[in-house]
């Protein structure tokens, strides 16, 4: 007798996430992305870097063409291991965030807490 297994919609998401993930560990390369937002308020743009186990000075931020830049490395761990399940991702990282209109280069702030980098930019006031 012939089996008929039907999935459901949500079921077959959900394994195509996991083909999709194992591919990206095969290709991974050397540089990677960290989550990233971009948001606005009256006064100024925001970036908000999500990436843990880092220091202020290992940073590397720079603003051209109102495209910030964030880039860095994060140390991985020294030894070897067998991972069972790996997805905190370490060495070079790189971020590319465009900003929607010009900001005042020298009042832009950067803060780093509780593994999260967040970048102030705020706007050139009109009039």
């Amino acid at each position: 007798m012939t089996m008929i297994i039907r999935r459901s919609l949500p079921a077959v998401f959900e394994s195509r996430i996991v083909i999709l993930q194992s591919a990206r560990w095969q290709s991974r390369s050397s540089v990677w992305s960290p989550p990233t937002d971009v948001y606005e308020t009256e006064e100024d743009f925001f970036v908000r870097v999500e990436i843990a186990g880092m220091h202020d000075e290992d940073f590397e931020i720079t603003l051209n063409n109102n495209v910030l830049y964030v880039s860095g490395s994060r140390p991985g761990f020294v030894g070897r291991r067998a991972y069972h399940q790996m997805e905190i991702l370490s060495g070079r990282f790189e971020v590319e965030a465009s900003i929607g209109a010009p900001v005042n280069e020298s009042a832009c702030e950067a803060d780093y807490a509780d593994g999260f980098l967040t970048i102030k930019l705020p706007k050139v006031k009109n009039g």
